[in-house]
């Protein structure tokens, strides 16, 4: 992506950001710490932005980074094994040039994907308060104006997602329907030339367990990506 794009300039600011006490606090304590596993690795210990080209027709909606994974590398999904699960779903789509997520400069490179979540923060214990949502909001609906020119599609991992990015996307100019859809996997909402899809979120709780299998991650992605008229393996 361009440095000079205004996506890339939301991305930088977004790093910038120290709006919530609690998680300002617990990231940075991470950093500090870190796990063992990772003793030689200098924390990224900021908010993690957005990943993906800026013309991207297919947008994936996380929860949060995670302590180890993004918090450590400064990329959404990246160094953690719920990262492991999505890009391999996407490599076998066809829809990212690699398999694997290890750090910010492996190569990696998605194809009319972005990446990005409602929450650019490692919360405690992987969970956001509604008010650190709310007070993130904004940057998610900066993201989704500066997409809309070439958004088509957009797939939310799990219900606290899907919670926070239907305001964000009403916020940001879509037509909501009322009542709210409910999230589940499987789930599909037409907004106003944008399908939103729902998927189980990639957490080791689900895909250890076999709530959320392979193949169930592929075939949501996939019917996502060609909604968006993305070519598909």
């Amino acid at each position: 992506m361009d440095d000079s794009s205004p996506l890339a300039r939301l991305d930088r600011r977004v790093t910038g950001c120290r709006a919530c006490p609690r998680l300002v606090e617990w990231r940075e304590e991470v950093a500090r710490t870190k796990r063992a596993a990772f003793a030689d690795w200098t924390y990224w210990g900021r908010p993690v932005p957005g990943f993906g080209p800026a013309d991207a027709r297919l947008l994936i909606i996380g929860l949060a980074p995670a302590a180890h994974g993004g918090n450590r590398t400064g990329r959404m999904f990246t160094g953690d094994r719920s990262g492991d699960v999505l890009y391999q779903a996407l490599y076998d789509l066809g829809l990212a040039n690699r398999p694997t997520s290890v750090h910010i400069d492996d190569g990696l490179e998605l194809h009319g994907v972005r990446v990005t979540s409602p929450v650019h923060c490692a919360p405690p214990a992987n969970k956001p308060t509604p008010g650190e949502r709310d007070t993130c909001r904004p940057w998610l609906v900066q993201e989704l104006g500066l997409l809309r020119p070439t958004l088509r599609a957009a797939v939310v991992l799990g219900a606290f997602g899907w919670q926070a990015a239907l305001p964000a996307f009403a916020e940001a100019g879509w037509a909501v329907p009322r009542p709210r859809l409910a999230f589940g996997h499987g789930a599909r909402v037409a907004l106003d030339g944008l399908d939103l899809f729902g998927c189980f979120h990639v957490s080791q709780r689900n895909t250890f367990t076999g709530k959320l299998t392979p193949e169930m991650l592929r075939e949501v992605l996939g019917t996502a990506a060609r909604t968006a008229g993305l070519p598909v393996a």
